[in-house]
């Protein structure tokens, strides 16, 4: 069983960043003497863990994260906001760089568009996503892979979209370029000698070597259409005009360009039990009125298994494209509309491994200062007691608190949670278990804390964050990743990544736990 002090946690778009302020609210004050704490076992009224634990594992509209169709529009809202995090995080310079050189394309971005039928701020989204706007990048090593502006493969713009590419000439290129520029990077080494003529030589090999690697980049443009931005553009405008004459949906079509035809029609004709294949998936779009959020949210280990299967399986993030797609548009539109927004937004969305501060952000969350502040949260039933008289697919550790006698309070005290937390955590133990056969509970190593619990900690666990944790606001727990099977595992990790598409919770793999911080889509079970 895990431990606080072995597993410390780390501490829509314009919603989050007009809500950022500049003061950390820190509730309560030291007091002289001992604090009496609830028992674990106290309940706040009106919280009904039975109610919630119930909803998890119903099969109807009582559960507000299953699928149905009029909650579409608001899963795919959700789900763009969720996947928005990896675009800040690991954008070549930063999200604003990156938006900024994608910018430069916008009109041969609308001429391809317009070309093809197709919409210009997808084709957009789909550059920053795939390049970051950089028109010369490859995604391996080889002119084989993905490559330029629109990540075109080769085998992909030769034989289906007839590009101008001289496959042969352009790996033999690749390999010079690749060679190059590591005479170039040796240079730039010796270049920072202490030795005068060494000095000298390598800053002459360098420029020599910049000019070559110049005109092995034009030479590869000449030779291979990827390369050339209008030429990689009508590609892409080619491709999603040809995808979505066969599925009849724009979205499938931008889905497709990443997970591929053949995967894609095989996901639809295994979520409706027929033959999508040899073009007749248009006419079953049709006919099912079927989209791609409905076949994500809607396909789970429990429905439509086969489909989820499929989905799940492809370990390049197809089954996100669309919805990292989406946040992509969102992202381009905060740039050209709202620059200051968007560098605030960044500021939130990389502060952190996960988007918990964009969910809680510093400032405009309540963060409990002491032992005092959270028995007067608790009196108020701003944070209720993890019920541990019922069977609710989860279980304490016996050392969650450990620290609190150090504050002259008992364990107990910090054996609660926000009450959205709480049902966030009874929903995912319950729908674990349903989806493991009813075998199995999760154990849960931390709960709230207030911030001079986590100023201690941080003293005896070198992993435990000095700055804001999302414990001390009591939206966070963590669940050691100890498990009673690898079923038990994979279903733990199908409800978080479900929940992180709703944008109800995201989470953080820790060495010994997995962080969940719960954002305010949670409320949806409480209300």
């Amino acid at each position: 069983m895990t431990s606080e002090t072995e597993s410390p946690a780390p501490g829509s778009f314009s919603r989050v960043v007009l809500g950022v302020l500049t003061v950390v609210l820190l509730v309560g004050a030291a007091v002289a003497g001992t604090v009496m704490s609830l028992s674990s076992d106290d309940d706040a009224e009106g919280f009904d863990a039975d109610r919630i634990a119930a909803i998890a594992t119903s099969d109807d509209s009582e559960d507000p994260f299953q699928w149905e169709a009029e909650r579409s529009d608001g899963f795919a809202d959700r789900a763009a906001l969720a996947y928005a995090h990896v675009l800040f995080e690991k954008s070549p310079g930063g999200v604003v760089a990156s938006a900024r050189r994608t910018a430069k394309y916008r009109q041969q971005i609308e001429r391809a568009a317009s070309a093809h039928g197709v919409d210009a701020d997808t084709m957009e989204g789909m550059v920053l996503l795939e390049s970051a706007g950089r028109p010369d990048v490859i995604a391996g090593s080889s002119a084989d892979d993905a490559a330029g502006i629109a990540q075109i493969v080769g085998s992909t713009g030769v034989s289906l979209l007839g590009m101008d590419i001289d496959l042969q000439r352009s790996r033999a290129l690749t390999r010079r370029l690749a060679e190059n520029a590591g005479a170039i990077e040796r240079a730039k080494e010796d270049a920072q000698s202490n030795k005068p003529k060494v000095r000298s030589k390598a800053l002459l090999k360098l420029r020599r070597l910049e000019r070559e690697q110049e005109r092995l980049v034009r030479e590869r443009r000449a030779i291979d259409a990827r390369f050339r931005p209008a030429d990689a553009l009508d590609g892409m405008g080619t491709y999603l005009e040809r995808a979505g004459r066969r599925f009849g949906d724009a979205d499938l079509a931008t889905v497709s360009y990443h997970m591929g035809i053949g995967n894609l029609e095989t996901a639809i004709g295994d979520y409706l039990g027929v033959d999508a294949s040899g073009g007749a998936v248009g006419g079953l779009v049709a006919d099912e009125d079927m989209t791609y959020t409905r076949l994500f949210f809607d396909s789970s280990p429990l429905e439509h298994a086969e489909a989820w299967d499929l989905l799940s399986s492809l370990g390049d993030d197809s089954s996100t494209y669309l919805w990292r797609v989406d946040a992509a548009k969102r992202i381009m539109s905060m740039y050209r509309e709202d620059p200051q927004g968007l560098k605030d937004l960044a500021k939130l969305q990389t502060a952190k491994a996960t988007q918990e501060e964009v969910l809680h952000p510093e400032g405009s969350t309540e963060v409990f200062a002491d032992a005092a502040a959270i028995q007067k949260a608790r009196d108020d039933s701003e944070l209720i007691a993890i019920p541990t008289d019922g069977d609710y697919g989860y279980r304490l550790d016996k050392d969650l608190g450990e620290l609190a006698p150090n504050f002259g309070a008992k364990p107990s005290l910090y054996r609660a949670l926000r009450p959205e937390a709480l049902a966030t955590l009874i929903y995912m133990s319950e729908k674990v278990r349903e989806i493991n056969d009813g075998k199995g509970v999760l154990h849960v190593s931390s709960a709230v804390r207030d911030q001079a619990y986590q100023d201690q900690l941080v003293g005896v666990n070198s992993e435990a964050t000095p700055n804001y944790s999302l414990h001390t606001t009591g939206y966070a727990f963590d669940i050691p990743r100890k498990y009673s099977s690898d079923s038990q595992a994979a279903a733990f990790q199908f409800v978080l990544d479900r929940l992180r598409a709703l944008n109800v919770i995201d989470y953080a793999v820790e060495p010994s736990a997995i962080h969940v911080a719960v954002g305010p889509e949670a409320q949806a079970l409480l209300d």
